[in-house]
């Protein structure tokens, strides 16, 4: 005998504000990040003044997937809708198939009406389907252990002697919060400028740690009273991610960053996260060799774009051939004018 089943149908939802119930799907998602906190998205709007959207499949009132987006638009960099901008994470939570192909559907829709030009679903899984995507970078992970003399242990002798000569040097760690917000600024802003890149306004971070003060830390490496590298930190669930960390490269003999890296990982264990999060780098390059050797491993990485050729995805990584030349005259720019104009224009590159 037949066995009648329900038939449960997707309806797709769309907003510029959080449907009812998002936070809610979301706690009951493994996979969320702190960047599908609807709160990340104003706080994005509030700082950058980016177009928020937010994307739901439902099936009779109950969320079955969600997608936050956020649009960009420049007429270097084009426009898009991005999940999420500026980090490592985003991109759509769904159930099951069937709400995974209404949220890129509804996604879809959205780019044409908004005469978008691209969208970018970052994924930390593969989603069904063939859509384009790009897997070309990894996330470095390390996981922890309960007990910060465990971890020094696993060190290897070269990494702890590496860690010791800061030490010896009389550079010293501190963890904070805001009142370290200037020392890290102070440290990031002379890094981003020397790698050729445009920098966030000091206004992105605080904002960050008065929207999430239970979530985002600053860690400072200091030498004779003076900031030489600096990391901003922020804390979802049993992982510690690393978005930002600078170093100054006239201290680079006196290895300032092992001893931060070092600090931050401490904290990160006697806080209770079981996994730090070192962030994005190709295989085989220099930030890949300078995280694996923290015992840090490769995660696969997943950039789709629904509704682009494979062999047509867009490029905005500041060391490709297309913005060699424009790198190379921002690094001898003066800090001060780095720092003036470069908000404006990092605001828009995904």
């Amino acid at each position: 005998m037949a066995v009648e089943t329900e038939t449960k149908i997707v309806e797709g939802i769309r907003s510029e504000t959080p449907p009812p119930g998002w936070s809610e799907y979301l706690a009951l998602k493994p996979q969320a990040s702190i960047y599908h906190d609807p709160a990340w998205a104003g706080l994005i709007r509030s700082c950058f003044g980016h177009r928020t959207f937010f994307l739901a499949a439902q099936d009779k009132g109950a969320l079955r997937g969600i997608l936050p987006l956020v649009y960009l638009k420049s007429r270097i960099f084009g426009k898009a809708l991005v999940s999420m901008p500026y980090f490592n994470y985003g991109g759509l939570l769904a159930d099951d198939d069937a709400a995974v192909t209404e949220l890129i559907a509804s996604a879809v829709e959205l780019k044409r009406e908004l005469g978008a030009d691209y969208i970018e679903l970052r994924q930390s899984a593969k989603l069904p389907g063939n859509l384009p995507v790009k897997s070309h970078k990894v996330i470095m992970l390390l996981p922890l252990p309960s007990d910060p003399e465990a971890l020094w242990q696993g060190f290897k002798s070269k990494l702890r002697n590496k860690i010791r000569l800061p030490e010896k040097e009389g550079i010293k760690f501190q963890w904070g919060q805001t009142g370290l917000l200037n020392e890290f600024y102070t440290v990031f802003s002379e890094n981003m400028r020397d790698l050729g890149t445009p920098v966030y306004p000091k206004s992105f971070f605080k904002t960050i740690l008065e929207f999430f003060p239970k979530f985002s830390y600053i860690a400072v490496a200091r030498l004779n009273g003076q900031p030489v590298a600096a990391g901003f930190l922020l804390g979802f669930r049993n992982k510690l991610e690393i978005p930002w960390g600078s170093s100054l490269r006239r201290y680079n003999r006196l290895y300032p960053n092992m001893l931060l890296y070092s600090g931050m990982l401490r904290q990160a264990i006697l806080k209770g996260f079981q996994v730090f999060d070192f962030g994005r780098s190709t295989l085989g390059s220099g930030t890949y060799n300078f995280k694996q050797q923290w015992g840090a491993v490769p995660d696969p990485t997943y950039w789709y774009y629904p509704g682009q050729n494979q062999d047509q995805l867009p490029e905005h990584n500041p060391e490709s051939a297309k913005f060699y030349w424009a790198t190379q005259v921002w690094k001898h720019l003066p800090l001060v004018l780095t720092n003036r104009i470069g908000p404006a224009i990092v605001k828009n590159i995904p």
